[in-house]
Order: C-alpha cells, then structure tokens, then sequence
C-alpha cells in the first residue's frame, strides 16, 4: 500500500510540475574518439558556436568543459540540457607521448600533468551527471580496459548509457564489432567530423534522457 501511495504521489508531482527542466549529460570515452568533435557539432547545431578545440595531438581536452544550456528541437520534439564534455579517460599518461607531436618536453610535462588531473576530474563529475554519451572511435578495438572502466564506472552508479561509434566515414569502422563488445546498450554510428546520421543520434539522445 506504502509503495502504491508513493507511486501516486510522484505521478501527482509529475503532473504539476512536468519533468525537470535540464538534463545534465556527460560526454566521455577514450582520448581521441571524437568527443569535443560531437560536442562542437551539436553545440554548433543548436547554439551558433562550439565548445572547445579539436587537434590531432591526444589529450587536447585537459580540463572539464560544458554549456550550461543546449536546447534540441527535433521532430517536434525538445530537449533542454547542460552539456559536459570531458578529458579522454586513459590508463596511463606517458609525456613521451606529446614529444611524437613536436612539442617540447616542458611542455609535454606539463600537459601530461594536466591530463591527469583532467582524468581526476572527469570520474568526479561521474556523481553529478544523469546520462552519459561514450564516444568510442569505430575504427579502435572497442575491448580495452579503459572502455571497460569506463562503463563500469557508470553501471555502479546506474547512470543511463548511449554509445556512439564515431568516424564511420573511415575505412576501417566497424560498428558491428562495437555492438558484439556491449551488446546491452544502444549504439549509434556516426562521423562527427562529417556530420553523418546526427537526425539517429539525435533521437537516440531523446530515448537516452527519458530514462533519467
């Protein structure tokens, strides 16, 4: 009867008030997937200006970034939410790694160092997040411990999950492969850089915050 009372009581409360107004929606995954490249093309989409910048050089994104308010309006439907996109999670941070790219061993130091506090930062923002995008690049190996680190971190805390299969327009993609690795959560193919089946992920997104 308790139960029944409570049920009632939330759908009374839904119905005068309507669901919350903003959901807030983390972008994660490996470094180099395409996150910030999905994030710019929504933002760029639906606000006119992106939200940070795109390199070839790993571990661009050090620092959590986000837009207080996205607004979608697809299909005659909307979606309002706060948009964080986050450092690329990885198990290990090496500074040799930026010296591949040019920059100077000061300077790699300093942005390894960064990455990781990036890193830090970004499963403290697991807490605070409803539903989580993992942007995954299609042509990688999608079973890697950090893919796997990743979605356990968000299964522990029951956190709403979509999967994209970024740079589809790439040879070597395979979105079946990404499929056989979590075949539990819905995935969507896609090229951020081309702007590839955006109206899909859009609508997945849609299905995605209905479950927060």
């Amino acid at each position: 009867m308790l139960r029944i009372i409570k049920s009632f009581s939330r759908r009374v409360l839904a119905s005068l008030f309507g669901r919350k107004s903003t959901v807030k929606i983390g972008f994660y995954g490996p470094p180099n997937a395409g996150k910030t490249s999905l994030a710019n093309r929504i933002c760029k989409d639906w606000t006119g200006e992106e939200i940070g910048v795109v390199s070839k050089v790993p571990h661009e994104t050090r620092h959590v970034q986000f837009k207080e308010k996205v607004e979608i309006k697809h299909k005659g439907k909307n979606l309002t939410f706060k948009m964080v996109d986050t450092p690329g999670i990885a198990t290990k941070i090496d500074y040799e790694d930026f010296l591949k790219y040019g920059i100077k061993k000061n300077e790699a130091k300093r942005r390894a160092k960064e990455a990781t506090q990036g890193i830090i930062e970004s499963i403290q923002w697991l807490d605070d997040m409803e539903a989580v995008v993992i942007v995954l690049d299609a042509t990688e190996n999608p079973y890697s411990q950090v893919n796997i680190t990743i979605i356990g971190n968000l299964v522990a805390r029951k956190i709403p999950i979509l999967i994209v299969a970024n740079k589809i327009d790439l040879r070597k993609a395979d979105i079946k492969k990404i499929g056989a690795a979590f075949p539990e959560y819905e995935i969507v193919g896609l090229s951020a850089k081309e702007g590839t089946n955006m109206d899909e992920f859009y609508e997945a997104l849609f299905r995605l915050a209905k479950k927060t």
